[in-house]
């Protein structure tokens, strides 16, 4: 299952913000590498969000306007013989 940008920016806000009010630095480095983990993420998240909505309204603009040259695709075929067997 793939989680959203936006719950992983939310997660590495949280992080940063548990880092920035730790006293101990183990704690406060593991928090920033969780940030960071959580950022790049949210980096992907966000690329495959914008891949899968320009996905879509591609299919959406194929469908809806070049409904006319897909029947038309339709009728071509390699088979020289298509069509006229009985």
């Amino acid at each position: 299952m793939a989680v959203s940008s936006v719950l992983c920016r939310t997660q590495e806000a949280l992080q940063l913000e548990r880092a920035a009010s730790a006293s101990l630095d183990n704690v406060k480095a593991l928090a920033i590498r969780a940030a960071t983990a959580w950022g790049r993420e949210a980096a992907l998240a966000e690329r495959l969000e914008r891949n899968r909505r320009a996905h879509l309204a591609k299919a959406a603009n194929i469908q809806a306007g070049q409904e006319d040259d897909l029947s038309q695709l339709r009728h071509f075929s390699e088979n020289p013989d298509r069509g006229f067997g009985g």
